[in-house]
C-alpha cells in the first residue's frame, strides 16, 4: 500500500510538470496560457508559429504520462505493484497536467499526457489511438475533435482488444474511461465552438 501510494504521488508530481510553459520560456516564446485557446498544451504553442517547440511540448507531455505507467510494468512487482497500481500512476499523471500543483492546479487539457499512458498500457492500443488521431486530424483539420473522438475510442479499443489480441485488466479500462470523461469535459469549450463554426483548425496561428 506504502509503495502504491508513493508510486501515485511521484506520478503526479511528475505529470504537474508543465512542459507548455516551461519550454516557451527557455525558448523565450510568450506564456502559452496569454495567447490562443489559452490552453498549456502543444497544440497552443504551435500557435506561436515555432514547430519545434511544440514538437518539444508534445513529446515531453506524452513522456510525462509514459514514464510513472512503464516504471511500475518495469520494476512494481518486486515491491508488490501490480495493475491496479499502473492503472493509478496513469491515473494520477494525466490528473497531474489538468491539476498540477506547481501551476496553481490550472493546466492543460490532458491529450498528450493520456497518449503517453495509453502507450505504456499497451503500445498497439498507442498505436490504434495514434492512428484514430491522424486520421480525424487530416480529414477535418481540428485537434480537439481528433482529441475528443480518441477519447472515447480508446477505452472500446483496449476492451475489444482483450477478446482479440491483447490482455486488458478492468482496472486499466476503467482509469481510461475516467481519462476520456474528463478529456471530453475538459473539450467543452471546443465541443461550443466546433458546433458553432468557430474553432481553430491546425496550423492557424495566434492572434
Amino acid at each position: 500500500m506504502t509503495y502504491s501510494l508513493l508510486a501515485t504521488v511521484a506520478a503526479y508530481l511528475i505529470g504537474s510538470l508543465s512542459f507548455a510553459v516551461l519550454v516557451s520560456r527557455l525558448m523565450g516564446l510568450n506564456d502559452p496560457r496569454t495567447y490562443g485557446s489559452k490552453n498549456p498544451g502543444a497544440t497552443n504553442v504551435l500557435r506561436s508559429g515555432n514547430k519545434a517547440a511544440a514538437l518539444i511540448t508534445l513529446l515531453l507531455d506524452a513522456l510525462k504520462g509514459w514514464l510513472p505507467v512503464v516504471a511500475v510494468k518495469w520494476w512494481g512487482e518486486a515491491y508488490g505493484l501490480g495493475d491496479g497500481t499502473v492503472a493509478l500512476v496513469g491515473l494520477a499523471a494525466f490528473l497531474g497536467h489538468l491539476y498540477p500543483v506547481f501551476f496553481r492546479f490550472q493546466g492543460g487539457k490532458g491529450v498528450a499526457t493520456a497518449a503517453g499512458v495509453i502507450v505504456g498500457f499497451n503500445p498497439w492500443l498507442g498505436l490504434a489511438a495514434l492512428a484514430t488521431w491522424v486520421i480525424i486530424a487530416v480529414f477535418f483539420r481540428y485537434s480537439s475533435l481528433a482529441s475528443i473522438v480518441t477519447a472515447v475510442f480508446a477505452p472500446a479499443y483496449f476492451l475489444l482488444g482483450n477478446r482479440v489480441a491483447w490482455n486488458a485488466p478492468g482496472v486499466m479500462v476503467l482509469a481510461l474511461a475516467v481519462m476520456a470523461v474528463l478529456l471530453v469535459w475538459r473539450h467543452a469549450e471546443n465541443i461550443n465552438r466546433l458546433i458553432a463554426g468557430k474553432e481553430s483548425k491546425l496550423g492557424a496561428k495566434k492572434t
